[in-house]
């Protein structure tokens, strides 16, 4: 009888093991399973592309900017452009993780910046400094009556974000 009791316990003893290692190497053979989740990576990428809109945002590139003095006009448009270039090519890996319509907002975030730095250079005499564009440009973003497609663009990504996490 005593035989038995122990084949017995043994035996259960052993399905138990076989069902718990079992369990335990299908989760670590599947990382796609049940235990994992791209939200982490998508709100990273979230709180990335609103840094990123942070720092493309006129008023901060030309913070940025005037930290070289000397420049002229051409030389400080091309600084800016650069700047703003460089952020972009350094997130872009993010679109992966975001929407397409939040992606297409960041770009086309870019490409105003862009394009309002490259209007008010051309509107600036040849002669101009690079403090004469800062100037200029600050001025352009200081007299926006609606917000800025910088702050639209962050609440769109912060919307986004906040509905994930929900």
């Amino acid at each position: 009888m005593i035989t038995l009791i122990i084949a017995l316990v043994a035996v259960l003893i052993s399905f138990f093991t076989f069902y718990l290692v079992n369990d335990l190497h299908k989760k670590y053979q599947n990382p796609k399973g049940d235990n994992f989740s791209s939200r982490p990576l998508q709100l990273q990428a979230y709180e990335r592309l609103v840094m990123l809109a942070e720092r493309i945002s006129l008023p901060n590139l030309v913070s940025r900017a005037n930290q070289q003095a000397g420049l002229d006009k051409r030389q400080m448009q091309i600084l800016i452009l650069e700047s703003i270039k460089q952020e972009f090519e350094y997130n872009a890996t993010q679109q992966i993780y975001v929407s397409p319509s939040a992606w297409e907002a960041v770009k086309n975030l870019k490409d105003q910046n862009m394009l309002i730095v490259n209007q008010v250079a051309s509107s600036l005499p040849a002669e101009a400094t690079g403090t004469d564009l800062n100037r200029r440009l600050l001025e352009y973003a200081m007299t926006q009556k609606k917000g800025t497609l910088n702050e639209i663009v962050t609440e769109a990504l912060n919307y986004e974000a906040k509905k994930m996490m929900k």
